[in-house]
């Protein structure tokens, strides 16, 4: 399923998300921290729903209380995980 997510209290302005059955396929962010998001994208390809929301949900950037792999975990929640 690919979905288009858009965030909110961070630099990036979107995530796009491709999942099928419980497995991450692919994840593209758009804006933000090119390197550090590139870095996330690859790490939770082929990773379980589960697991990715399970290290990555709740993670803050700095004072803001989410961030980019917390938005991720709201865009999977979002999809009905």
């Amino acid at each position: 399923m690919k979905y288009i997510y858009k965030t909110q209290g961070t630099c990036s302005t979107h995530i796009e998300l491709d999942v099928e059955g419980n497995v991450v396929k692919e994840v593209a962010f758009w804006g933000g921290c090119n390197g550090n998001l590139q870095g996330i994208s690859r790490l939770v390809t082929g990773m379980s729903v589960p697991e990715v929301i399970e290290k990555l949900e709740g993670v803050r950037c700095g004072s803001r209380s989410t961030s980019c792999p917390d938005q991720l975990c709201r865009a999977l929640h979002e999809m009905g995980f």
